[in-house]
């Protein structure tokens, strides 16, 4: 995906990670995991897969650019043998999109084998990295998430088990991260003490899964047993799950990602007992409270801007309809147009439907706008397709800061609210009205779940970088 030519945000990973005590192979189960986490993340995804009855080095993986389907086939799964895996599907927000950076990490160490998948973004991975490269250390890749495995793999030198190893090195990384770390004979799922990322438990016949979301688990017919806490370690053994609470912190203080309610997270998914469908219905519940307007019809930007629409539909008694058909083989990594080139990004990915919308004055809800460049083309398209008033509403506040852990929000001077009123905003992306979710709304559509709103009030939970630690390592 482009993000100079498609205004929306960047999406974070997706990890999945099975253990099968039966001893089944577990590589096509975690493709369809993936699968169903291909959402956050369509630039490269990988599997690594071992044997917990074979030799403790014996680790295969398959990595490459791409989506699920083009990088894995048929015959590429069946050679992947083993009832213990990890997978990833990456966004990249720390370190370039090349083959390099693919995950999982599959590091062969003294102790054995650590099998690693990452979903976040680190705050201090460059001090930590420097550390690392002055006792000698050789880095293969760009992302923090290689920061993570070496600090797992010291440890554990040094540790009696690899769940410890990790709480050691959980009190040495700091920011926003889910891991799933496969050694060779457990499975182990950690959460950043404020729980920025999500990350639950399932339960499938005699085998264990985790998942960043529990719409995975729905795909792989396995049941939701539980989120994993933030701050918590869990780890998965033939004996059961065993969990480590000693990071966890008091749980006013936890700061979840509000953009996995608004835009990363599927609508079928739940995160720590919100349901993601329900919290986008209720945003579009208060924009009709809160902004209201006579209309004729409610439409949504298709996908995460559908259910606030409906929801604005529901509260306000003006119809909710379809105005988008959205193209479903565009992925979001398509070649992109040049500059010399007519067609628009968004027009490849979106048409309007002129019969639902001619003559008709329009409320569009969309779930957030960074720079503006594609909402002012919405807009315009919804006009030429005869609509006589267009009236833009948002599902969230205006960006007005950076985002440090992991979601790729840019430079304050390049987000379209920064030294703008909501007004002057209307005028640029050509809307007839202009209302936002308030910042107060936040909190009550996720049911008053303490979440981090850093980009709307550049209050972050911990204190941010002193440098913009965002991109990769490369001098």
């Amino acid at each position: 995906m482009s993000r100079e030519n498609f205004d929306k945000l960047g999406e974070e990973c997706g990890v999945f990670g099975i253990y099968d005590f039966d001893g089944n192979d577990v590589a096509s189960t975690i493709y369809y995991g993936l699968f169903a986490l291909q959402h956050r993340g369509q630039e490269s995804c990988g599997i690594a897969v071992s044997d917990t009855n074979g030799p403790k080095r014996n680790v295969t993986s398959r990595k490459g650019m791409g989506l699920c389907n083009e990088v894995f086939t048929p015959d590429s799964l069946q050679a992947l043998k083993g009832d213990i895996g990890v997978g990833h599907v990456r966004y990249s927000t720390a370190g370039e999109s090349v083959p390099e950076n693919a995950q999982p990490l599959v590091l062969n160490y003294v102790k054995g084998t650590l099998g690693l998948a990452h979903n976040g973004n680190l705050i201090n991975a460059i001090e930590l990295r420097e550390e690392l490269e002055k006792t000698g250390a050789i880095f293969q890749t760009t992302i923090d998430s290689e920061v993570i495995a070496y600090h797992i793999a010291r440890e554990r030198v040094n540790t009696s088990s690899i769940e410890k190893a990790v709480a050691r090195a959980m009190q040495k990384i700091k920011g926003a991260y889910s891991l799933i770390v496969m050694s060779p004979r457990k499975l182990i799922g950690a959460r950043d003490p404020y729980g920025f990322k999500p990350l639950c438990i399932g339960k499938r016949d005699n085998a264990y899964v985790l998942a960043s979301e529990s719409c995975a688990l729905d795909t792989i017919g396995a049941e939701f047993i539980r989120d994993v806490n933030p701050g918590e370690i869990v780890t998965i053994t033939k004996d059961g799950i065993q969990s480590d609470c000693d990071l966890c912190i008091p749980k006013e203080k936890t700061a979840r990602c509000i953009f996995e309610y608004i835009y990363f997270a599927r609508p079928d998914s739940e995160i720590d007992g919100v349901g993601v469908y329900h919290s986008r219905i209720q945003a579009g519940r208060y924009l009709a409270q809160d902004s209201p307007v006579e209309a004729d019809l409610v439409v949504g930007v298709p996908e995460s801007g559908n259910a606030a629409a409906l929801g604005y539909s529901l509260e306000s008694g003006i119809p909710y309809g379809t105005a988008f058909v959205k193209n479903g083989y565009v992925g979001r990594t398509f070649i992109k147009p040049g500059q010399s080139s007519r067609e628009s990004s968004v027009q490849i990915k979106l048409n309007v439907l002129k019969e639902a919308v001619k003559g008709k004055r329009v409320i569009m809800i969309d779930d957030s706008i960074v720079r503006g460049t594609t909402s002012d083309r919405i807009v315009k398209m919804l006009r030429d397709a005869g609509a006589t008033e267009v009236h833009v509403r948002i599902s969230s506040p205006p960006f007005l800061w950076p985002c440090y852990f992991g979601t790729d929000i840019p430079e304050r001077e390049q987000l379209i609210a920064y030294n703008r009123s909501i007004n002057e905003i209307c005028e640029v992306i050509g809307a007839d009205s202009l209302g936002y979710l308030g910042e107060e709304r936040l909190s009550q559509m996720v049911q008053g779940l303490p979440i981090c709103k850093g980009c709307f009030t550049g209050e972050y939970p911990m204190k941010p970088p002193t440098r913009d630690i965002r991109g990769n390592f490369e001098r």
